[in-house]
């Protein structure tokens, strides 16, 4: 592809402002890398929201082409790993960050970063799940492994209506958890009940200070709140509980006591997706192309088109996005 349409972040070094836009590229733009992607698909997550609305400093190179999902088609290859026609997908790494970006036709990247796309999937399926839903997966399989299991008692997931969150619960009710979704949008209750939410509990419940600890209430619980709410659930989960910890949305400090880690042993485990190693990465991927409900993974996707990223990252950070959004590169 001689030319090429890339959704572009600049920056004015004398004010510091940041600018989005599109652009149109040539390869010559594209950064280093072993392996040429076609891009077809791509996915908006909270981290792109920041990105892309400057809310935090999230990209620390300009100019930048956001972006930290994508499923494509590789063009050129010399890594012995990957050929062209392969189907790949890429979360994480930097990229969209230090490394340019998925908003854009065509991508260079490290074919280290990049595994097959999962039988069972297609493209767009693929970015349906995106980082959120892989994350996601890597939080059950996180919880799994400390022993949370469904007869342990109810889990909870915080976020619940968001794409990290809808995942969880699919994913968590699926595997036959009991899951209690934490949301303050009313008008989502039937949406989380369709994934397989049991009960729905209103984020106010959990909104005030924590006390050190609480009434025992969960088994487990999948976080991608942070702040607070995080605060909150670390002190109601029961005798070795865990709680997964994979997003900030309410904030990075964390004001809560030891007493829950000493008194009950729990653990808190934190969900790092952007660097797992290859095995890890190709086993999670494998499980969601296996487990997931193709009608529950359709019933929280929306598919949007390349004009319509900038909207969209606005929308996911005033809270207004449902389940997952899927950009159609094309």
């Amino acid at each position: 592809m001689e030319n090429f349409r890339a959704l572009l972040i600049t920056r004015d070094e004398a004010t510091k402002k940041q600018s989005v836009g599109e652009a149109v590229l040539t390869s010559a733009d594209l950064m280093d890398g072993d392996v040429d992607v076609r891009v077809d698909y791509s996915t908006i997550n909270y981290k792109d929201g920041l990105a892309i609305t400057g809310t935090l400093p999230v990209v620390r190179r300009f100019p930048m082409i956001p972006g930290v999902d994508l499923a494509g088609t590789v063009t050129a290859s010399s890594n012995p790993g990957f050929k062209p026609g392969d189907k790949v997908i890429l979360n994480g790494w930097g990229v969209g960050e230090v490394h340019l970006g998925a908003f854009s036709q065509m991508a260079r990247v490290k074919g280290d970063w990049l595994i097959p796309l999962p039988a069972g999937l297609d493209g767009a399926e693929a970015m349906a799940v995106g980082t959120a839903g892989y994350t996601a997966m890597l939080a059950l399989i996180a919880l799994e492994a400390h022993g949370v299991k469904p007869s342990s008692g109810p889990v909870v997931v915080t976020g619940a209506a968001g794409g990290l969150g809808s995942f969880a619960v699919t994913l968590l009710a699926d595997a036959g958890y009991t899951v209690h979704a934490v949301t303050g949008r009313a008008h989502e209750h039937d949406y989380l009940r369709g994934l397989g939410a049991g009960e729905i509990i209103d984020r106010a419940e959990l909104a005030g200070p924590a006390k050190p600890l609480a009434k025992e209430r969960w088994a487990g619980a999948i976080d991608a709140v942070g702040g607070t709410m995080l605060a909150n659930i670390i002190s109601m989960i029961g005798y070795h509980g865990a709680v997964a910890a994979c997003g900030n949305a309410g904030g990075m400090e964390l004001p809560t006591s030891v007493a829950p880690f000493i008194l009950r042993g729990i653990s808190l485990l934190g969900i790092d997706s952007v660097r797992q190693p290859k095995a890890v990465r190709i086993a999670a991927w494998d499980r969601l192309a296996k487990d997931l409900d193709p009608k529950k993974l359709a019933a929280m996707t929306t598919r949007i088109p390349f004009s319509g990223i900038v909207n969209a990252a606005h929308d996911i950070m005033a809270g207004k996005v449902r389940g997952r959004l899927v950009v159609d590169i094309g």
